[in-house]
């Protein structure tokens, strides 16, 4: 019997940023040309399919999708009756989150959101936004807009609700922040159906495990150093390890060779006090996975 998954990958902001993590996973995607949206995988049990974030979560609740990578916001967006499997905290640039913000011109006299009764506001988040603006007891018209909200107002439309992950193109064009409605990371959904299926879950779980292996290596590194004994005690304190680091002896019975991984952004102040400390042959190195 043939196995077969079938996956809805991002097109668009998203798209270079999975495939760099799938990469990372294990997953060799190719695309045959910039237009394709059919990637081929060296693993034949997949089968790939790049379409729009915002649709995912429905063809993956509809079980035309078995498994999907989108955002949060999304699956809010369309209400999406689905397993969520992962939270993947990674965005387009960064490891952040990205918000779901509601935002309005510099110049405008709306300060807080029951003032936006009876106004216009412009959003792909059509259904999250007139969920949220129901929970404040605000009546607005919330029409879609496909992308580009930022341009839209003040000429256009009173308000926007936009994603941001730095919020630098809302600050572009002159607008503020008035609220955010949601903070979103991306996560790994799966079909209901698939995942009562005992096959298609092994095999979900395990690209799970392997994506936020793969992650989890972005903000890790190793290290490496020769230590005398007599400094080990004074090295080893310095060492925020995951574990007790490993600790292998050398031709050399007064030294030994150390291993550890640590967080990456503790490695620039790590290093000068290792050295200090009596490390020597000091090497850092990168990870491509770290599955506890």
């Amino acid at each position: 019997m043939e196995h077969n998954l079938r996956i809805g990958l991002p097109k668009g902001s998203l798209q270079e940023a999975t495939f760099g993590f799938f990469r990372k996973a294990g997953y060799d995607f190719t695309l045959s040309s910039g237009r394709s949206y059919h990637p081929s995988v060296d693993d034949p049990e997949l089968s790939l399919l790049l379409i729009r974030p915002q649709e995912i979560p429905r063809y993956v609740e509809s079980g035309i999708l078995d498994v999907g990578i989108t955002g949060k916001d999304w699956i809010e967006d369309n209400g999406s009756d689905v397993v969520e499997v992962a939270e993947l905290r990674y965005s387009k640039a960064t490891l952040n989150p990205i918000r779901v913000v509601l935002a309005v011109p510099n110049a405008s006299a709306i300060q807080e959101v029951k003032d936006l009764e009876g106004k216009r506001i412009a959003t792909e988040y059509v259904r999250l936004t007139e969920r949220f603006l129901a929970s404040r007891g605000v009546h607005a018209e919330v029409e879609f807009s496909w992308g580009a909200c930022e341009v839209k107002a003040p000429e256009l439309v009173d308000a926007i609700v936009v994603n941001t992950e730095t919020g630098s193109s809302i600050r572009a064009h002159n607008l503020r922040i008035l609220e955010t409605i949601l903070t979103s990371t991306t996560r790994f959904i799966a079909n209901k159906g698939a995942w009562e299926d005992p096959w298609k879950r092994g095999k979900i779980e395990n690209i799970a495990m392997l994506l936020r292996g793969a992650l989890d290596a972005e903000q890790m590194a190793g290290l490496k150093m020769n230590v005398r004994r007599s400094d080990l005690a004074a090295v080893e304190a310095l060492l925020p390890a995951m574990r007790r680091p490993t600790v292998s002896p050398l031709s050399d019975p007064d030294w030994v060779a150390l291993e550890t991984v640590v967080e990456e952004r503790q490695v620039r102040d790590l290093l000068p006090a290792l050295k200090r400390a009596g490390a020597e042959g000091l090497v850092e190195y990168r990870l491509n996975k770290v599955i506890p």
